[in-house]
């Protein structure tokens, strides 16, 4: 799992059947402290049935299995899924709030 901010959307003409209504996003990791330090590459992600949008910050799971019990479907040939819309971070007295 990993946090990032979601920086786009992705359109598909052809989609495979088990992603028929499903929401492509484009998210990057980043810091959780420091939200315009990003980390790493873009990556593309499913969206979890959250109604994340570009802008958002997430929380990401990463992993084929993972991902598929998130989605409630066994058969989705997914790997990356948002799984949650995160508000605030905390760290020991630390606090860093997203919305």
């Amino acid at each position: 799992m990993f946090i990032a901010k979601v920086v786009g959307n992705v359109w598909a003409t052809r989609k495979h059947a088990e992603l028929k209504n499903a929401k492509l996003l484009l998210v990057k990791a980043i810091d959780p402290y420091d939200r315009k330090k990003f980390l790493g590459d873009t990556t593309l992600a499913l969206d979890g049935g959250l109604g994340a949008g570009p802008g958002d910050v997430a929380l990401i799971v990463d992993e084929g299995g993972s991902a598929r019990k998130v989605l409630g479907n066994p058969r989705c040939p997914v790997r990356t899924v948002v799984c949650g819309i995160i508000d605030q971070v905390g760290s020991k007295s630390e606090v860093k709030k997203y919305a």
